[in-house]
């Protein structure tokens, strides 16, 4: 039985009975076929995507279903939830189809940050849709009609129920902590972010879903929506880039390998490998750049977008003038190796 994506998740609903979010703990992707056909008996899946809500009744037989193909992890899971009084889930995605329920959304959202598939990777179209505001809370997700009545009811019993955030996506690690990170803040990296090993993220630093960095890398400042980050390269404190939700449309930002964005610098366009932002400086599609050549006399003026991509590339204000410039950077940037070494 073809599928592209497996998850048995745990999830929370309202007090009304909507679905807010789902935790998979272990999602499979390219599930073994076997398997697929065994829980397929067992919870009624006749093909497509679905994500099937069963009853916890249903643990046991599922369990056994596991065991009998070797999915010795699944059922494992299986095991933690027997007695569990939450809202339990099969989702089976037969093709990368845009996600048509909240527990599908969360799946390819846990896939991203189960480093399993890499940003851009997954269709996603749709998604905001189905991914209801929830006040994320001391006690887990509460959803906005239910939040007044469960801080009375907590004060009631003399505690305070800690609201630290009200959003569509929840911090990726109370989902998943990959291996081989730091993160100073976790509360400032979303699920469905794709954090490479290796890459630490300070306090300010920010990584917002379908995005991230693929290896070693130091985040300091903001790696907005669709904006991927090559080994080796640092986004330096304050440092912003411009995502498919910030003004960067369908042009996808990127980072290329071995790069630096300088402390309070913004990327408007792809880097190629190799290439500098000056501190604070500002550079978008649009940017009129001068182009110097090896002894800094002018070639030309282009617009930077002309330079998409493209390796090498020192970007820098001239401090008399005021113009943006572009040379070769020959000496690259080579990132401080003793504290990489260390990440």
């Amino acid at each position: 039985m073809a599928n592209f994506a497996f998850g048995l998740g745990v999830g929370t609903k309202s007090s009304a009975g909507d679905l807010l979010e789902v935790y998979y703990n272990a999602p499979l992707l390219n599930a073994d076929d076997a398997m697929i056909a065994a829980v397929a008996e067992k919870v009624g899946y006749t093909g497509g995507n679905a994500a099937i809500e069963i009853k916890e009744s249903q643990l046991k037989a599922l369990e056994a279903a596991f065991l009998s193909v070797g999915a010795e992890d699944q059922a494992e899971i299986v095991e933690i939830l027997e007695g569990t009084t939450q809202a339990l889930f099969v989702t089976i995605l037969e093709t990368d189809a845009e996600p048509a329920t909240t527990a599908e959304v969360y799946l390819k959202l846990a896939l991203l940050s189960h480093r399993l598939v890499q940003p851009h990777g997954l269709s996603l179209a749709g998604m905001f849709g189905l991914l209801p505001n929830v006040a994320w809370t001391s006690e887990g997700a509460v959803s906005m009609d239910d939040l007044s009545k469960r801080q009375l009811a907590a004060r009631a019993q003399g505690r305070m129920l800690h609201v630290y955030s009200v959003d569509k996506f929840p911090q990726m690690t109370n989902y998943v902590v990959p291996e081989g990170i730091r993160v100073g803040d976790a509360s400032r990296i979303r699920l469905g972010a794709h954090v490479g090993e290796g890459t630490t993220v300070m306090h300010e630093g920010f990584i917002n879903f379908n995005a991230g960095t693929m290896g070693v890398s130091m985040v300091e400042g903001r790696i907005s929506a669709g904006v991927v980050v090559g080994n080796g390269s640092d986004i330096g404190g304050g440092a912003s880039t411009m995502g498919t939700l910030s003004g960067g449309n369908n042009v996808v930002i990127s980072v290329g390998e071995n790069c630096l964005l300088g402390a309070n610098a913004g990327l408007g366009l792809p880097l190629g490998d190799r290439c500098t932002l000056e501190a604070g400086l500002y550079v978008t599609g649009g940017s009129k750049v001068t182009v110097l050549d090896d002894q800094n006399n002018e070639v030309g003026v282009v617009k930077a977008g002309e330079l998409a991509g493209k390796t090498d590339l020192l970007f820098r204000r001239n401090s008399q003038n005021g113009r943006i410039e572009v040379k070769t950077n020959k000496s690259a940037i080579e990132l401080n190796e003793e504290l990489h070494k260390h990440n």
